[in-house]
């Protein structure tokens, strides 16, 4: 893997693990009683992109070291999952 498809994949699994983790910890300005006049108040209380940001950075840090280890250490790749479907003789 050369480093410019290992950024790329980097860059996927960030911004794929961003959107799956951005609700965790995110208050609704009802839930916090301080609604904004003009705003839904379902809206987000207070932005916390900067927390959201390094968990994923962490997250996204983790789930490509797995990787790495799975196909350059040990040298498993697709042709070594196993078939789920029988193949007919």
């Amino acid at each position: 893997m050369s480093w410019v498809s290992g950024a790329a994949v980097f860059f996927i699994i960030w911004w794929t693990v961003l959107f799956a983790a951005l609700p965790f910890g995110l208050k609704t300005q009802e839930e916090s009683d301080d609604v904004t006049l003009g705003t839904v108040s379902s809206a987000p209380g207070r932005p916390h992109m900067r927390k959201a940001v390094i968990r994923t950075t962490i997250i996204s840090l983790i789930i490509f070291g797995g990787m790495y280890y799975v196909t350059r250490v040990l040298g498993l790749g697709f042709d070594d999952i196993p078939l789920i479907i029988p193949q007919a003789d």
